[in-house]
């Protein structure tokens, strides 16, 4: 079996650090590429850690080429500074390394969006989103898959109070009240099993996986089915 060279955009974020090391154990990839800032502190033989400034496209576009891309980037306003900045990171980077992707002649893509994402939603994270899963889309991928996790759980490095409070609370509530069930936290690392695994879910050239899905997904990759 010819082995699979994975792109990672987001390696050393909440996600991107799970699915990074998830790749690395995973028999179908010889090579995980990953793109970033600073360097990830991981050593394997499989990793190829490309430190790259993500305003100058021009110097990384023509080393994202490889089989599959996973896109999971992703800042907050507090974090990033303004509306500006933020949709720099969620939207324009991600998208540039799509693009490139795409004109590399990479076949697959999985990008990790939001629930209640859409192009002209007035919550301006839901509309970053959904602006870019529209334009994702457009691209020339053979295969695009796009995972909408709830609230993530996880250890960062950074502490976000307003989403600790939110994951505390709808661990509490998610099991009492049905409607919220859809919306109850998911760690990290069943959204970065998830990725992997609807990668290789079926032949339908898109598809989209919100919160139940992944924990399917995940149990199934963890079972090897």
């Amino acid at each position: 079996m010819k082995q699979k060279t994975a792109l990672v955009f987001g390696a050393t974020g909440l996600v991107g650090s799970h699915l990074v090391r998830l790749l690395l154990d995973d028999e179908e990839y010889g090579t995980v590429r990953i793109f970033s800032r600073r360097g990830s502190g991981i050593i394997s033989p499989k990793l190829d850690e490309q430190i790259v400034d993500f305003d100058k496209p021009g110097e990384w576009r023509d080393k994202v080429r490889g089989d599959v891309i996973f896109s999971c980037m992703g800042t907050t306003i507090k974090k990033a500074g303004s509306k500006e900045a933020q949709f720099l990171v969620d939207y324009t980077y991600q998208f540039r390394a799509a693009a490139a992707a795409a004109e590399n002649g990479v076949r697959s893509m999985v990008l990790v969006s939001a629930p209640g994402a859409h192009p002209e939603s007035r919550i301006f994270y839901n509309r970053i989103k959904g602006e870019l899963d529209r334009d994702i889309i457009k691209l020339p991928f053979e295969r695009i898959r796009i995972i909408r996790p709830s609230v993530l759980d996880g250890e960062r490095k950074e502490k976000r109070r307003g989403e600790s409070m939110a994951i505390a609370l709808g661990k509490v509530l998610a099991p009492l009240i049905y409607p919220l069930k859809k919306y109850r936290p998911v760690h990290a690392g069943i959204v970065a099993a998830a990725m992997i695994a609807a990668e290789g879910d079926g032949p339908a050239a898109f598809a989209e996986y919100e919160l139940e899905d992944l924990f399917n997904l995940s149990e199934g990759k963890r079972r090897g089915t």
